[in-house]
């Protein structure tokens, strides 16, 4: 108790102490202030209000004294006096060490840019359905880019879950979109034949080589900068795709998913860059591709766009797109000529060919007139192929 028995008294030069007993437990709080008789006064007040709040079963600790070490004791759930903003720190932190050095680096970019300045203010459980949602409807980015953003928090609140921080995960099956405008045209945006040819007819050497194989493998540009001669089976006409190296990686990584891991077909085109390049890098037999200007591999993408890409569209006067536009054109052919969408798919590394069809649909031809003509001479035989042509109306 304080000096006057009322449990407040002066604690130092510029503190007052609050004593009450809380759960059968005595507390010491210290609030600032200079104990001053208005002070302690006012302190005596706010000291029968948490009286009163705990006779009425209402007395929430860690809201009353958010910094208090002691708020730990009562909180029902750590969540209750966890700052977002350092939990989502820790995660990352943990969870780094089994990503690759791409994808952490993308969850690092969603935590200080977008979740931190977001959520980071407020207490772990105070995360709710209804937060998201305010802040959904603020949004201007598209419902792709919120879905990846509330992605990375989904995961990091689940985990919140497991080791008992919060009861429940508000993002789980659940996520916040919001109406889009209808997109005129996507982001597939494939060469033609023809700037296809402009392209290369202004590259070289290594950059011809690199750019042809691109155009005629379909490959991310994180796979072919780490593609090595060891990979590559001439005598079946494959190359295995294992590896991966992006910008953020020090160095390649296994490929981000298990469909990544493939053997692609070297088709005619692709086959004639490999041998033209052999000229370059095989008797080293490491690495295929390297920076013409340094003979050294690609650190990654972006080199690869800024020294020969945007030189090489600007000379050829082809309309620029993105180096991803030769993976889209890759696809684009394939289906454009009747190729299966599913070979398609495996080439390309996706698990089933449900993301060729969503994305690249517009490219798979429609029935034509002689539409299932070669299953009946396959397999319905003469005398019933004559038949159908009698009943027809064919002579």
């Amino acid at each position: 108790m304080g000096r006057e028995g009322n449990g407040v008294r002066a604690a130092s030069e510029s503190t007052i102490e609050i004593t009450f007993t809380f759960q059968g437990k005595r507390c010491r709080e210290r609030i600032k202030g200079q104990p001053s008789p208005a002070n302690i006064k006012q302190a005596v007040r706010f000291r029968a209000s948490i009286l009163e709040a705990i006779d009425r079963g209402t007395f929430d600790y860690a809201a009353t004294f958010p910094n208090s070490k002691r708020a730990l004791t009562f909180a029902k759930q750590q969540g209750d006096i966890l700052l977002t903003k350092q939990y989502l720190h820790n995660w990352m932190m943990r969870t780094e060490k089994r990503l690759a050095s791409s994808t952490a680096l993308g969850y690092r970019k969603i935590i200080n840019n977008s979740l931190t300045p977001a959520f980071g203010h407020l207490m772990l459980s105070d995360i709710k359905r209804g937060t998201i949602r305010d802040w959904g409807a603020q949004q201007t980015c598209s419902n792709k880019r919120i879905a990846n953003i509330l992605s990375v928090l989904r995961a990091a609140l689940d985990e919140a879950v497991e080791d008992d921080l919060i009861e429940s995960n508000p993002l789980s099956g659940w996520t916040y979109t919001n109406k889009e405008t209808l997109k005129t045209k996507d982001d597939i945006d494939p060469f033609t034949a023809d700037e296809q040819a402009a392209i290369l007819s202004v590259l070289d050497g290594q950059a011809k080589n690199l750019v042809q194989f691109a155009l005629w493998t379909g490959l991310r540009t994180s796979e072919l900068v780490a593609l090595k001669w060891g990979d590559v089976d001439f005598v079946a006409g494959m190359v295995r795709i294992r590896r991966a190296k992006t910008q953020a990686a020090k160095k390649a990584e296994t490929t981000k998913t298990k469909a990544g891991m493939r053997d692609v077909k070297l088709l005619y085109p692709a086959m004639q860059a490999l041998l033209a390049q052999k000229a370059f890098t095989f008797l080293a037999n490491d690495i295929i591709f390297q920076n013409p200007r340094t003979n050294e591999p690609w650190e990654g993408d972006q080199p690869i766009r800024r020294t020969l890409w945007e030189p090489a569209l600007k000379k050829a006067g082809v309309r620029y797109r993105n180096p991803y536009q030769t993976r889209h054109t890759y696809a684009s052919m394939m289906l454009t000529a009747g190729e299966h969408p599913m070979w398609v798919a495996q080439q390309m590394g996706h698990a089933d060919w449900g993301m060729i069809r969503q994305v690249y649909g517009r490219f798979i031809p429609s029935a034509v007139n002689d539409s299932g003509d070669k299953a009946v001479a396959l397999f319905g035989g003469e005398n019933d192929s004559k038949k159908a042509g009698k009943k027809a109306g064919i002579s």
